[in-house]
């Protein structure tokens, strides 16, 4: 059930003493809200308390936590909203990156099911070979790792080696080395010692002779036919039943009368026996295998080696290739466990034809990863570019998580890219440009529980903010697109007035942007209003008979005249005595501002007071203001912009009063407050009895230069700004001047 209505009440979560609202997203085309909220008001606090819900984690006030703290977030059957529908986006979070969620939209679910069975049944057969290699081997190494290196000196090749020796391991007849413990020779010790000059050197002495007496042998071969070879040939004969059949065999001897005719087992062991004894006890043999053994003595390390060495004698002519030993040992061991070896690689060679094409589809396929990553590229301007690297690894289960890759771009035409790691890239790049890749992480979640179809309410805190333009309206056009499907809810927060009202311009309904405000009981969200154009919308309205709309107009009309006119015109000079004191500012009368309004609109109405003087109505009009709802925050532009106006007319008037300087003041054609306040510094800034007064005309010197012209974003600073603080300077600013 999609969620159409929303309640929050709220006790002391961080901050927040009490917030009461109900959210209705029931109407077509009302799936999202836009709350406005000055600094330090709500937009965090309330976040962080959706965060805490979506963690399913407890929310306390930091400051008071032995307040009792309530949270109710319930839909419109009075249901706890899940802690899974609930996703806050903060402002900026480097730690956000891929989750398990946003891993699946890379996977094809019917080619990874496929490609799942193929390798399941390749793997069981492979689990089994392998233990039995292990048991084979006496190894406790990474056996699957040994095998690939020693045949395809890559780790990660191991059905490639299988398949590389089949027909060498099908052609052997025995499996001389399948007893051999890998780990004693293969160990980090015996390679090194084995590698030494001195060794290789007594090794080679040692092969050498042992060759020379294998050509001399009547009936032994170094390539063909060694000892070793007659020991297995006899038991292959044994075990078969050759002697008892009354077969025999030949030995032919390199001399032809030396030829020998075996007609039984204890026969050709003793001729075996013999080429042994004589190959062994050969003395130059053994005074080679002494220069082996005094360098295994040099190092107690070796000891054991030695006494594998000593029991297996017929290792030492082989040490000298150690890689084409490892292989030989090997296939030893396959030729040992021969049927589990012939059926892994049959149903390996039976898979691996659809195994490729799978892995061929999945290189071919775009996936939503990829879709989000265009989305990110096309949209937004960042110096680099995102690439996926390991797409085909994702799709079928071989990584758990896509890799991106960065390539970075020259900003100029022709410019060089270059790939970056993103350690790089984090550290190249700007503030905003970082927020730009953290608003990739963002898109991917999204889009991971869009593919689910999963109900979500977006809780989105500043997400826009400190962004350029070009990537803020790209996110507006995203989180736009969001609040079109039919199972996502937003609530976007702000302290950006001109986010807050690009978004109600684009895609959310007027009256579902709000305005937190703050009283000593707590936060309510009321209608905004004004939120684009306000002296069309509103001021333009009630400009002959609404004091407030009167005097928040006159700053417009000031500007409009400085932008269409100059500021050289009598109608801007009038107006300038009505934002800063001069002689002449008790002299304009409502008559005459009716008549300044109607050259520039070409409005025909009139003041009901027309000779009455219009600072009396500015100053009445901030007594109201200072006066109503003091304890509330959020007041309405006009309220801002009429405290803001009284505020710097009376300090103007104050300091021009003390200064007392007429021929200075009249000379002041440009920043008069702040030429005033430097002139006031300076005459009574050693004074003690004015240090209070400077204190407070440095406020408004913050608070209200060019807040209140139209070229400040529309006002934006001023809305920012505390409602409360205003009228506590105004307050303070008419006690100043009140009391000179």
């Amino acid at each position: 059930m999609a969620l159409d209505h929303l309640r929050v009440e709220l006790r002391n979560c961080y901050g927040i003493k009490s917030l009461n609202h109900e959210f209705d997203f029931s109407a077509p085309n009302r799936a999202a809200y836009a709350i406005y909220a000055p600094n330090g008001v709500l937009k965090t606090s309330l976040a962080q308390t959706f965060a805490d819900h979506a963690r399913g984690a407890p929310s306390k006030d930091r400051i008071f936590p032995t307040r009792v703290t309530e949270r109710v977030i319930v839909d419109q059957t009075e249901t706890e909203i899940s802690p899974d529908a609930v996703f806050v986006i903060a402002p900026y979070d480097d730690t956000l990156g891929v989750t398990e969620r946003t891993s699946t939209l890379l996977v094809d679910a019917a080619l990874k099911k496929e490609y799942d069975e193929l390798q399941a049944d390749v793997g069981r057969l492979k689990d089994k070979f392998v233990a039995a290699l292990r048991k084979q081997s006496k190894s406790r190494t990474n056996i699957e790792r040994e095998v690939s290196s020693a045949f395809t000196q890559q780790d990660d090749q191991f059905y490639a080696a299988l398949i590389r020796v089949e027909h060498e391991v099908d052609s052997q007849d025995n499996s001389p080395f399948a007893e051999i413990a890998y780990d004693e020779i293969f160990n980090d010790r015996a390679l090194a010692f084995l590698s030494t000059d001195a060794v290789t050197a007594a090794i080679a002495g040692y092969v050498g002779r042992y060759n020379e007496l294998l050509d001399e042998s009547l009936y032994f071969s170094r390539d063909t036919f060694n000892y070793y070879n007659a020991n297995q040939v006899a038991k292959v004969l044994t075990n078969n039943g050759f002697f008892d059949a009354h077969h025999s065999v030949r030995l032919n001897s390199a001399l032809q009368d030396d030829s020998l005719d075996i007609n039984s087992l204890d026969q050709l062991q003793a001729v075996v026996a013999r080429e042994k004894d004589r190959i062994t006890t050969d003395p130059a043999l053994k005074e080679t295998f002494g220069a082996i053994e005094k360098q295994l003595d040099k190092n107690i390390g070796m000891r054991k080696f030695r006494d594998y060495l000593a029991e297996h004698p017929a290792l030492l002519h082989r040490l000298s290739n150690l890689a084409t030993l490892r292989e030989d040992i090997f296939k030893s061991y396959f030729r040992a466990n021969y049927e589990l070896y012939k059926e892994l690689t049959h149903k390996y060679r039976q898979t691996s034809g659809r195994t490729r094409e799978i892995e061929e589809k999945a290189r071919e396929q775009r996936t939503q990863w990829e879709n989000v990553i265009d989305i990110f590229n096309e949209r937004f301007f960042v110096p680099f570019r995102l690439e996926l690297e390991n797409r085909e690894a994702v799709i079928l289960g071989h990584d758990p998580m896509p890799r991106l890759g960065f390539v970075f771009q020259e900003e100029v035409e022709g410019g060089e890219e270059t790939r970056v790691g993103r350690d790089t890239l984090m550290r190249a790049l700007s503030n905003g440009e970082k927020k730009a890749l953290y608003i990739l992480n963002i898109i991917f979640e999204v889009e991971a529980r869009e593919k689910t179809r999963q109900e979500t309410l977006f809780v989105v805190d500043d997400i826009a903010d400190s962004f350029d333009y070009r990537n803020k309206y790209a996110i507006i056009q995203y989180l736009m697109e969001m609040a079109e499907k039919p199972y996502f809810r937003q609530i976007l927060l702000t302290h950006n007035f001109d986010f807050f009202r690009t978004v109600q311009s684009r895609f959310v309904r007027y009256n579902q942007c709000l305005v937190a405000t703050k009283a000593r009981g707590g936060l309510s969200l009321d209608q905004a209003r004004g939120i684009k154009n306000p002296f069309v919308k509103d001021w333009r309205m009630g400009f002959f008979t609404d004091p407030r709309r009167r005097v928040a107009s006159i700053p417009f009309l000031r500007n409009l005249i400085e932008y269409t006119r100059g500021d050289d015109t009598d109608d801007f000079g009038r107006l300038t005595a009505l934002v800063h004191w001069k002689t002449d500012s008790q002299d304009v009368r409502q008559s005459e501002l009716d008549d300044i309004y109607g050259r520039v609109f070409e409005d025909v109405g009139k003041h009901e007071d027309p000779d009455g003087r219009v600072v009396d109505m500015i100053e009445r009009v901030a007594d109201e203001c200072a006066a109503e709802a003091s304890a509330r925050e959020g007041l309405a532009l006009e309220k801002k912009i009429g405290l803001a106006v009284a505020t710097r007319l009376l300090a103007d008037r104050y300091m021009i009063s003390l200064i007392d300087d007429a021929t200075f003041a009249e000379s002041i054609s440009a920043n008069q407050s702040q030429r005033l306040f430097r002139r006031f510094e300076d005459e009574f800034g050693g004074q003690e009895a004015v240090r209070g007064a400077l204190a407070v005309l440095r406020r408004v010197l913050l608070m209200t230069p060019e807040n209140i012209h139209l070229n400040a974003f529309m006002y934006e600073p001023l809305v920012d700004m505390s409602g409360e603080h205003l009228q506590k300077l105004y307050r303070e600013v008419k006690a100043l001047d009140g009391g000179r």
